[in-house]
C-alpha cells in the first residue's frame, strides 16, 4: 500500500496561526521558557495517543508510538525568544518588555504542534515511533540540544528533522542541501594590559590601544593567508572596550568577537594562529595579554540520503520551482548536536513577503513572518514522516 499525501485543513491552519500568535505575545528567554513549555504541554494533552514527559524544566517531549515495527523519527522545534524590544505594530506584538520572538521560534513551535495533530490523526498509517521535542535555549550556548542528547533523547532514533523559517526566502519556498548547513559559532575574549599614562606623554606608557590596533589588523591575515581558499572562515572582532577619558592612555583594552568555521581542522587552526599572533605582538610591545576561547555549536550537517528523501517530498508537494538548493550559512544552530549523532535534515522555509512589508531579517526588532508559510512547514514535516514511517515501510 502507499500512504496518501496529507494536506492541511483550514481549521488546522487557523489553529497553527493562533498558537504562533499566542507564543509571539508571550516570549521567554533561553532557559526561562517556563510558561512557554507549560503552554505547549497543555496543548498536547488534547491528544490521548501521546506520551508526554518533561526532560528538562523548560522543554517538552511527546512520543507517538504505533503497534507496528519501524523507524524512530525525531522532529524538533525550539521555544526561546531574544532580548529585543519589538517595534512591530501588530495585534499579536510581544507583551513582554525587552523580549521578542525575533527569530521565528514561535512559528517553529506552532508548526510542530500542527504536525502532531495531523500525525496523531494518521497514526494507523504509521509504523515505528515519532518523537517530538520542543527544545529550550537554542539561542544561548551551550544551548538546550546538548543537554537533551546527554539525557538520552536520541537513543534509538533513526533520523531527525528540523526546520527554520527563512526571512529572505519567499513564502512557500523550501531550501535544503546536503552537507554542512551552518558554521561553528565560536567566541573569543582578549584582554591586553599595557601601562597607562597621560595622552600628552605616550613615551611613558605602553599603549594597549595601539597594540589592539595591531592585533586586529594582524588577525585579518589569518583567513586570507592561513586558511585554504577553498575552505571558509570568518574572524570578526566586534567589540573594543578601552578608556574613558580623551587625554588618558588606558591600562587595558578588551577585544571580543567571533570565529565561524565549517571544518573541524580549520576550527582548531584559526584560534591557534590567533594566539601566536597575539603573543608575538604583545611581547614586542612589552605588554601582557590573555586569550579565552568559548566554543559554540558544531556545524549542522545534512545527511545526503535523508535530504534527498525530504527534497522528493517537497517537490511532490510544491513543485520543482519552489524547492531551492541553498548554500551553507555562517550562522550557528544547536540542531548540530542532533546531526552529529543521527542522520538529520535541517531545511529552511521561506517566510518573507515584500508586498506585506515582511522583509526584515532575523534578530531585527521588526522581524515578522508571513503566516501562510507555516502550513508549508507543517505539511513537509507530516508528509516526510508518512513517506519514511508509513505502514508500507514496516519491517523495511
Amino acid at each position: 500500500m502507499t500512504t496518501a499525501d496529507f494536506s492541511l485543513s483550514p481549521d488546522l491552519e487557523r489553529r497553527i496561526i493562533a498558537w504562533r500568535r499566542h507564543l509571539h505575545q508571550h516570549p521567554e528567554l533561553s532557559f526561562q521558557e517556563h510558561q512557554t513549555s507549560a503552554y505547549v504541554d497543555a496543548q498536547l494533552r488534547a491528544y490521548p495517543d501521546l506520551e508526554i514527559t518533561r526532560p528538562t524544566p523548560t522543554s517538552v517531549l511527546a512520543v507517538l508510538r504505533t503497534p507496528r515495527p519501524g523507524q524512530t523519527a525525531l522532529l524538533r522545534a525550539d521555544l526561546d525568544a531574544l532580548p529585543i524590544q519589538e517595534e512591530n505594530d501588530v495585534e499579536y506584538a510581544s507583551a513582554v518588555p525587552g523580549v521578542m520572538h525575533a527569530c521565528g521560534h514561535d512559528g517553529h513551535t506552532a508548526m510542530l504542534l500542527g504536525a502532531i495533530e495531523a500525525l496523531c490523526a494518521r497514526r494507523d498509517d504509521l509504523a515505528g515511533e515519532v518523537r517530538f521535542i520542543f527544545q529550550h535555549a537554542e539561542e544561548a550556548p551551550p544551548g538546550g540540544a546538548v543537554e537533551l542528547v546527554r539525557g538520552g533523547l536520541l537513543d534509538g532514533v533513526d533520523y531527525a528533522l528540523g526546520a527554520h523559517l527563512w526571512a529572505a526566502g519567499t513564502s512557500g519556498h523550501i531550501g535544503l542541501s546536503a552537507g554542512a548547513q551552518t558554521a561553528a559559532p565560536d567566541r573569543f575574549d582578549i584582554h591586553i594590559r599595557g601601562r597607562g599614562g597621560h595622552g600628552a606623554m605616550p613615551h611613558q606608557a605602553v599603549d594597549p590601544v595601539v597594540i589592539a590596533a595591531q592585533v586586529i589588523t594582524a588577525f585579518q591575515t589569518i583567513v586570507s593567508r592561513n586558511v585554504d581558499p577553498l575552505d571558509s572562515a570568518v574572524l570578526s572582532v566586534t567589540q573594543l572596550d578601552a578608556g574613558h577619558a580623551y587625554n588618558v592612555i588606558p591600562e587595558t583594552v578588551r577585544l571580543q568577537g567571533t570565529v565561524r568555521t565549517f571544518k573541524p581542522g580549520v576550527r582548531q587552526e584559526v584560534p591557534r594562529r590567533m594566539r601566536r599572533l597575539l603573543e608575538g605582538i604583545v611581547s614586542g610591545f612589552e605588554a601582557e595579554a590573555t586569550f579565552e576561547e568559548f566554543p559554540g555549536y558544531p556545524s549542522v550537517v545534512n545527511d545526503p540520503h535523508l535530504t534527498e528523501a525530504v527534497r522528493a517530498v517537497a517537490v511532490r508537494l510544491g513543485g520543482e520551482d519552489r524547492v531551492e538548493a541553498i548554500p551553507p550559512s555562517m550562522a550557528g544552530e544547536d540542531f548540530a548536536y542532533f546531526s552529529e549523532r543521527v542522520p538529520a535534515c535541517f531545511f529552511s522555509l521561506g517566510s518573507g513577503n515584500p508586498e506585506r512589508g515582511i522583509t526584515y531579517p532575523h534578530h531585527h526588532p521588526r522581524f515578522d513572518i508571513y503566516e501562510p508559510a507555516l502550513k508549508t512547514g507543517t505539511a513537509l514535516f507530516v508528509n516526510t514522516v508518512l513517506a519514511l514511517n508509513g505502514r508500507e515501510k514496516e519491517n523495511v
